[in-house]
């Protein structure tokens, strides 16, 4: 999931939902990510050279939720300062951190043994979804590079590649793999959803595992490899699109 906003949008509602057993509590916050060369993430507190952060342009609320089981509530996320936005992409991400009970109801209190330590674990769950702002027109050009394959005997076959991105806007879609033989006949062998590089990473670097079906020969006719920008409904342009002859 991703929250952008471009031309005249200026408020999105997200729908968050307690799927759990258990009522819990949710706190959300603005946070700012970078996404590194192979796809991971990690905090960080200052932009990198060339990224704009969006926190300072959105306003969400409410801050805090409180759900029981099966009940969802909607969070308003609304831009913000909006003639302080110079062309370009912004991007900072909205996080909803689970708040755990620190002592579960029904649980007695236990008399503290004071010759040992104890240590409990309290796992704490959170999700976080991109909020972009696109100021101007759009730039964007994407290749796909680097591309190989390694087979090994009992093994599924392993596609690595480089998605190279360039321009003002990230980029974000579904690869699909296509097995072609050497008389033509087309097979689906592979699909990831929801492939980014976000801004201002030039590329990043992706591998993935191809499926294994009767009659197709790994040594043999081609890879077509296509990444399309997700859509509702519409059939688009694929973003980038390159074939690897299989020997």
């Amino acid at each position: 999931m991703r929250v952008v906003f471009e031309g005249q949008k200026k408020v999105q509602e997200l729908n968050l939902a307690n799927t759990g057993h258990d009522t819990a509590r949710y706190l959300i916050s603005l946070i700012e990510i970078r996404m590194n060369s192979n796809g991971s993430f990690e905090r960080i507190s200052e932009p990198d050279s060339g990224q704009l952060f969006a926190s300072k342009f959105v306003r969400f609320f409410p801050r805090s939720v409180t759900l029981a089981p099966g009940e969802a509530q909607l969070v308003k996320v609304q831009l913000s300062k909006t003639g302080q936005l110079q062309e370009g992409e912004y991007r900072s991400h909205i996080y909803f951190r689970a708040v755990p009970d620190i002592i579960v109801q029904g649980d007695l209190p236990r008399a503290k043994d004071s010759t040992t330590i104890s240590v409990m674990l309290t796992p704490v769950f959170g999700i976080s979804i991109p909020v972009i702002i696109r100021i101007g027109a759009p730039d964007l050009k994407v290749s796909l590079t680097d591309i190989s394959l390694e087979t090994k005997e009992n093994v599924r076959p392993h596609l690595s590649m480089i998605l190279r991105r360039t321009g003002n806007h990230s980029v974000y879609g579904d690869i699909n793999i296509d097995y072609v033989s050497e008389k033509g006949k087309v097979t689906s062998v592979g699909t990831v959803k929801g492939l980014a590089v976000y801004t201002p990473n030039p590329f990043r670097a992706f591998n993935m595992e191809l499926e294994k079906k009767p009659g197709i020969n790994y040594h043999h006719g081609k890879l077509r490899i296509t990444y399309t920008a997700q859509s509702k409904g519409a059939v688009t342009d694929p973003l980038a699109q390159a074939e690897l002859q299989l020997h």
